[in-house]
């Protein structure tokens, strides 16, 4: 006999009328009639269907949904390219702090020192890290502060030339945002294709650099986990025909303390506080994307800007060249702080240590596993390692059936089918935070599924079999999502 268990079920499926969950105290202000308050129709007593429990249901649904989920706290997540490592509970504290968490945004300056004072160290930190002095704190995340780095770039061309050029270059692995980014603000896009060692093509980009490209938009270390050696090259190309150089940061962790881009010639580029610099991310955010540049492009950074005074810091909103304001209020405020912590508590040589050992990390990956998994760029990587699925394709076996066969050994699976000029990509980020026995526990798991696929092929196309749910029908929850409950 099967017992039925609805603890599985949505929550609307659980109610039962009239079960309360809370309790609320005696009002101590005088009812205000809400006749006048809200257009008539929108003001109502009750939500119809909405689900009624008691205080220990509700608690029991909300904590046996956290149970089947998976974070950076329950074991290593490998997704290339977003650098998900573990956040130190420090950086939560200080972000918690009720002088800091409880501060309005609108308090004004002088009583907000405290605050602003973060944030102006923090901004001299970045600038430090990446050799770049301009800085603005205020994009949301990374492709907010693509788009925010391609204005500033439009508006230098068109008060240096009175011309902001038609085209932005960018290679073939990169990532999805930059060309809308780009295209976002008014250029066409011409792709380069990366030279067969996995790098920008040097030749290529000298042919197609002209008066008329305003910028190259690049990643370095690349998509493919390379370092671009022949950068230098690469920006005295681009300067020499007046363009600029835009430095996709996404994967800074990688050269965090150990090289900064402004010193092999980027002219501007975000980074992703949110993932160089430890803070949680997923499910849209929360996130921070904050800009740096060179100095000539200081004056269009979005306002304000913090500036130190005689009488403090202050909020400097007289800029007539800037871009304008591009996020509410200061950013977000609390990744800020969670940075802040993250780089005061590691120090310069900690900073150092993250990158070395995230490029150690991956490289150790990459030499694991190469014999049972097809590497296409066999070479020393950075933070970040490619594999494809060429040798398990033999049998049936694709990209997807390995990602999920990993849920069932405990794994979140990595970055599938990216960068695309990888066919079958599996793309590994390990980060510096995974140690030795779990990167071996990654090795020997992902050593079974090759094993899988030599003699158990089917069983991989099935898989998750672990799961409270099977293999979903992706590319219908991609065209048809349910994204919100409706009474039947």
């Amino acid at each position: 006999m099967t017992i039925p268990d609805r603890r599985d079920e949505l929550i609307f499926n659980l109610t039962s009328p009239g079960r309360r969950g809370y309790s609320l105290p005696a009002r101590d202000v005088p009812e205000t009639p809400l006749e006048g308050a809200l257009p008539e129709g929108l003001a109502r007593e009750s939500v119809e269907g909405f689900p009624e429990l008691t205080e220990v249901g509700l608690v029991r649904h909300f904590t046996r949904l956290s149970t089947w989920n998976y974070g950076v706290d329950t074991g290593m997540y490998p997704l290339g390219s977003c650098t998900m490592k573990y956040n130190p509970k420090l950086n939560e504290a200080a972000a918690r702090m009720a002088g800091f968490a409880a501060l309005h945004p609108l308090t004004p300056d002088q009583a907000s020192q405290g605050a602003l004072g973060v944030m102006y160290a923090l901004a001299q930190m970045l600038a430090e890290i990446t050799g770049l002095p301009a800085v603005t704190l205020q994009p949301a995340a990374g492709a907010h502060g693509e788009l925010t780095g391609m204005m500033m770039i439009r508006k230098h061309l068109i008060t240096r030339d009175g011309n902001p050029r038609k085209v932005v270059l960018i290679p073939d692995s990169a990532h999805g945002t930059n060309p809308a980014s780009a295209h976002f603000c008014g250029y066409q896009v011409r792709e380069i294709k990366s030279s067969p060692r996995g790098t920008l093509s040097v030749s290529a980009l000298a042919e197609a650099m002209t008066d008329e490209v305003a910028a190259l938009m690049l990643t370095n270390p690349n998509t493919l986990g390379i370092f671009e050696e022949e950068i230098c090259e690469v920006a005295r190309i681009v300067h020499a025909k007046g363009g600029l150089v835009y430095c996709d940061g996404a994967n800074m962790n990688a050269l965090v303390g150990r090289a900064r881009p402004g010193d092999f010639g980027m002219d501007i580029m975000h980074l992703n506080l949110h993932k160089t610099f430890s803070t949680p991310h997923g499910g849209g955010g929360p996130g921070s994307g904050p800009v740096v540049a060179i100095k000539e492009l200081e004056p269009y950074l979005p306002t304000p800007v913090i500036v130190a005074t005689p009488e403090g810091l202050r909020r400097d909103y007289e800029r007539p060249l800037s871009v304008g304001r591009v996020k509410a209020f200061q950013g977000n405020f609390g990744m800020v702080l969670r940075a802040y912590a993250y780089i005061r508590t590691l120090g310069p040589d900690g900073i150092k240590a993250t990158a070395d050992n995230a490029v150690l990390n991956a490289n150790y990956l990459r030499v694991k596993l190469r014999d049972e998994y097809d590497v296409p760029y066999d070479r020393l990587n950075m933070h970040e390692v490619i594999f494809s699925d060429h040798r398990q394709n033999a049998h049936g076996v694709t990209t997807l059936d390995i990602a999920k066969r990993l849920i069932d050994y405990g794994f979140h699976p990595p970055t599938v089918y990216f960068p695309l000029i990888v066919h079958g990509a599996l793309m590994v980020e390990p980060t510096e935070t995974e140690g030795l026995e779990e990167l071996d526990r990654f090795v020997e798991v992902m050593k079974r599924i090759a094993e899988e696929a030599r003699t158990e092929p089917d069983l991989l196309k099935k898989a998750p079999l672990t799961t409270r749910r099977s293999r979903f029908d992706e590319a219908a929850a991609a065209r048809k999502p349910v994204l919100r409950w409706k009474k039947e």
